[in-house]
């Protein structure tokens, strides 16, 4: 798992469609943090779900509650989000979830679309604590990326082939000035990521796609790294970003498509 909001949509949405009991849910949001905290955005929010205006209430247990109150299709309503800068698709446009969902980088929507429902985005409070801030959305948008599992592993397949050769002729140093083999550090990113699992309810091909999607980000992240490694020239370095930059985009539209493709699957099953 990349991220806690894909943890919460994925195993939320198997519990919602009866494949994941609620401690499965809660097993899987602790490998984030011990404690989570949830708390309403403002009035509206509160409103909307029932959460006290000021403060916030602890437990992953309530975001359950929260998510299967406003989700009445079984998982169907549950939709992950991963914004960009340059790329905010799925979100409702000047809203705070959006703008909060865009500096987290991820976040989740719960509701049908064109009908209202919330927003969560989770942010980091320290080692232990996990906060989740809950979003009223007026009318929920359309999904981004909504093409099937297919269609996420040949986006991300089809990405990988077009940028390996540009990744692969840019010389990369250590910052000593000596070439560095990065197979190890992308070893520990890949091992970071394997470390939170999936529902086993998931469709092997939606795992195979995610699974992908994280070797990819390994690869980006260690790439992109300014510390240890460099590319051998600032043209290299401009080389390197303009191939990066079309990949990470499908590594997010891969690993939103699959959760999308995954409950979609899960609820018909």
């Amino acid at each position: 798992m990349s991220s806690p909001s894909l943890t919460l949509a994925a195993w939320a949405g198997s519990w919602l469609s009866g494949h994941a009991s609620p401690d499965d849910v809660i097993d899987a949001l602790h490998e984030w943090a011990p404690m989570h905290l949830v708390s309403a955005s403002d009035a509206a929010a509160a409103s909307a779900t029932g959460l006290p205006e000021r403060g916030a209430a602890d437990g992953a247990a309530l975001l359950l509650t929260l998510v299967r109150r406003i989700d009445t299709a079984g998982g169907a309503g549950v939709h992950l989000v991963l914004p960009a800068p340059g790329d905010v698709r799925a979100l409702p446009a000047g809203t705070a979830f959006a703008a909060a969902a865009l500096a987290a980088g991820e976040g989740v929507v719960v509701g049908a679309p064109g009908t209202p429902g919330v927003g969560l985005v989770p942010t980091v409070e320290g080692p232990d604590v996990l906060r989740w801030t809950v979003f009223a959305i007026p009318s929920v948008p359309e999904p981004a990326v909504d093409g099937g599992l297919g269609a996420a592993e040949f986006a991300i397949r089809e990405a990988v082939r077009d940028a390996a050769s540009a990744l692969s002729g840019i010389p990369t140093v250590g910052t000593d000035g000596r070439r560095t083999d990065p197979r190890a550090l992308i070893a520990e990113e890949v091992a970071e990521l394997a470390w939170h699992r999936y529902p086993a309810s998931l469709p092997p091909r939606a795992v195979r796609v995610l699974d992908t999607a994280d070797q990819v980000a390994a690869i980006l992240t260690v790439a992109g790294r300014g510390g240890g490694m460099r590319a051998g020239s600032a043209s290299g370095a401009a080389s390197r970003e303009g191939a990066l930059q079309p990949l990470w985009t499908a590594v997010r539209d891969a690993r939103v498509g699959a959760v999308a493709a995954a409950l979609r699957a899960e609820h018909h099953r």
